[in-house]
């Protein structure tokens, strides 16, 4: 729907959430209509889970059973410097974060947030990280890669379907405004103890990418279909995809209740996949080639339901030397455990520098489980053996570039506020995984 001004509200509100700051915030809150967003407790130490990364419970579903992700997202770098963290600066950030979260519920329609720590951060400590965390530096996992290292020392990832949300949470850790949704605020926040470094935002959901694709990297006749969540213009987060939270949490040391994340800035090339690809071609390159010849997918892969049924797309190996093509969650299947993905995947697409591309978020309780997964993208096995190439005909891989990539440690709630590199063990008692 078009407000007074003639532009459609969702996408000035994406473009807000893009521009970010004070006038951005208060130019959409200017164009209403107001939203209703539930508060949150009065003590979210009591009432929150342990696990930060303990989403699930707070998103509704779809009506085939997938988990509906937040539309707007808000990723602020932030660099702490030189030296090793205080109590009082501990008490500052905590009290920052705790703001935001009397003001929003915690739930989709509300605000979800993430703190996570990067190895760099880390190098600041005489002890080092446990052996129950896995937090290597990034780096290139193919021979055509060559990403930069996101060398910053953490990372805040805001969520929610609404951008005046998202945009109000970043002004208020920026100390910008002195209420939220009619909560008063600390006087505290991040930038009293981080230098904030240059935002990144994105969405996904029906109907965004259609909406933002007059940027570099998508054709100038606008071929992402409308109802498309993801610039690929297909469903992605199908739930069978997806392992529960339980498998990407670390289980024992201090840090139990935490989770790693690998985060990877990437830029789309979409004018092959439009201009020259079929649709046949994209089912085949997305999914793999059975998908396309008995045309399971329809649109955007709605019909699937929870199953992307690739279980009925046959060995890779064999289908790239028989097709001459091999699908990219064709490649996925043997990398699996019970049947489910070893990395929770929460990504989402970007317009960042004008430039159509994805912030790769994955969650796992090891950086290994990543590698291994991307590993199995790659389809190194599949190039060798057939006249699928390294990258031509190998999934997606041909369309997207990697431009850098992160590692990070998302602590236990209890350890977000500039945690220690091994903490002592009677602030880990204080963890509740199991039933987190």
């Amino acid at each position: 729907m078009s407000d007074s001004y003639g532009i459609d509200r969702r996408e000035f509100v994406k473009a807000a959430v893009a521009i970010g700051g004070a006038s951005a915030l208060s130019a959409c809150l200017d164009r209403g209509p107001e939203i209703d967003v539930p508060r949150g407790p009065e003590d979210p130490a009591s009432a929150f889970p342990e696990r930060q990364h303990a989403w699930n419970a707070a998103l509704p579903t779809d009506d085939a059973g997938n988990n509906h992700h937040p539309r707007h997202r808000v990723l602020l770098p932030l660099s702490y410097g030189d030296g090793m963290p205080t109590d009082a600066e501990r008490e500052t950030v905590e009290a920052a974060l705790a703001g935001l979260e009397r003001a929003y519920e915690r739930s989709a329609a509300g605000l979800l947030l993430t703190v996570s720590y990067s190895p760099y951060y880390f190098d600041r400590f005489d002890e080092s990280l446990p052996e129950s965390v896995d937090l290597p530096e990034p780096r290139a996992l193919a021979d055509f890669e060559d990403p930069d290292a996101d060398d910053i020392d953490a990372i805040v990832h805001l969520a929610s379907d609404h951008g005046e949300v998202v945009m109000g949470a970043e002004e208020a850790l920026k100390g910008e405004v002195d209420e939220l949704n009619g909560v008063s605020q600390p006087d505290a926040s991040l930038t009293d103890v981080f230098t904030l470094g240059e935002r990144r935002t994105g969405f996904i959901g029906d109907g965004l990418p259609a909406e933002n694709q007059d940027v570099d990297g998508v054709p100038d006749d606008g071929p992402v279909p409308e109802d498309a969540p993801l610039y690929m213009g297909f469903e992605s987060a199908f739930q069978g995809n997806q392992p529960g939270e339980d498998r990407v949490t670390i289980q024992s040391g201090p840090f139990a209740g935490g989770t790693t994340q690998q985060l990877s800035t990437l830029t789309l090339n979409l004018k092959q996949w439009y201009e020259q690809d079929s649709r046949d071609q994209r089912v085949s390159k997305m999914f793999c080639p059975h998908h396309a010849s008995e045309g399971t997918v329809e649109g955007t892969g709605e019909n699937l339901g929870t199953d992307p049924q690739m279980d009925d797309c046959g060995d890779p190996t064999e289908t790239a030397r028989s097709e001459g093509v091999v699908g990219h969650g064709q490649k996925m299947v043997d990398v699996r455990e019970d049947d489910a993905p070893i990395i929770l995947r929460r990504d989402f697409d970007s317009t960042d520098q004008d430039r159509a591309g994805v912030h790769f978020l994955s969650l796992q309780r090891t950086i290994e489980d990543f590698v291994t997964t991307r590993e199995a993208m790659n389809g190194d096995d599949v190039a060798s053996n057939s006249a699928v190439g390294q990258r031509t005909n190998n999934g997606i891989l041909q369309y997207i570039d990697t431009v850098r990539r992160g590692n990070f440690l998302i602590p236990p709630r209890s350890l977000r506020a500039l945690p220690p590199a091994n903490p002592a063990d009677d602030a880990a008692e204080n963890a509740e995984v199991a039933h987190a």
